[in-house]
């Protein structure tokens, strides 16, 4: 059993990124750009009214606040003041997923802030903080890569930590993902790529780029909306995924 998510909404203004109401038609989570490195208040609303439709899990993709660099460029941002807008990031989704009748189910941070947090406690601590802010007393899930700072700071902060998985991105032999700076950092090879979703949701498992076998336990598998034929390929993941006896659904 896993869960597939998708980062979507990453557009402004007119212009955009993701195919939005082809990945809902596929994914069971999704990752709503909440403003900062994508996103604004018009599409985040359409997204929710989507997703809510479909009975896709809405989930806030907190980010620093980055949209020349779309998020992919790590800043020190004191703790206190990135608590402060994680949470006001997932605020401002809640609104509009509450109107579209469903609301925010989890948090995952976006490019830069989630690699940062895989090693940084300062940061991951000041993510961690800001859901809490953001939940109230109830739970509100942290996705995030297996073994990270993050997945740990959440889990002190009484939150449900999600271990998630890339099925399109490239590993090192520690199990964190290669730099987008680097060759081969994303995959474009749709085979490849279903390959290793099999892999990741059957044997618990990624083949590192020098070839190293990494164990890799998800509940939840990301497929990133940016990419050149997202939606075809989140469909060939999904029916492969259901043929190999996987069942698809969100997270509990």
């Amino acid at each position: 059993m896993i869960d597939l998510n998708a980062d979507l909404g990453e557009g402004f203004g007119r212009w955009t990124l993701t195919d939005d109401e082809a990945l809902l038609s596929v994914v069971t989570s999704a990752n709503v750009a909440c403003g900062f490195h994508a996103g604004d208040p018009s599409i985040m609303r359409r997204v929710c009214e989507l997703a809510a439709e479909r009975g896709v899990r809405i989930g806030a993709q907190v980010a620093y606040r980055d949209l020349a660099g779309f998020g992919r460029r790590s800043m020190d941002v004191p703790a206190g003041e990135l608590a402060d807008e994680v949470a006001y990031q997932i605020g401002a989704l809640e609104v509009f997923a509450r109107a579209a009748g469903s609301r925010v189910s989890y948090v995952k941070p976006h490019g830069a802030l989630y690699n940062r947090t895989v090693h940084d406690a300062d940061q991951a601590g000041a993510v961690a903080a800001g859901v809490r802010t953001a939940a109230g007393a109830q739970d509100l899930p942290v996705l995030g890569l297996p073994g990270s700072l993050l997945l740990a700071a959440a889990e002190a902060a009484g939150l449900t930590a999600v271990p998630e998985a890339f099925a399109d991105r490239a590993y090192t032999p520690a199990g964190t993902l290669v730099p987008r700076s680097e060759p081969g950092a994303v995959l474009h090879d749709p085979d490849a790529v279903v390959a290793r979703a099999l892999a990741m949701a059957t044997e618990g498992a990624v083949r590192a780029r020098d070839g190293s076998r990494v164990a890799l336990q998800a509940r939840s598998l990301c497929l990133h909306g940016d990419t050149p034929g997202a939606a075809q390929l989140a469909l060939r993941v999904r029916e492969a995924l259901g043929a190999a006896g996987v069942r698809v659904e969100a997270f509990a």
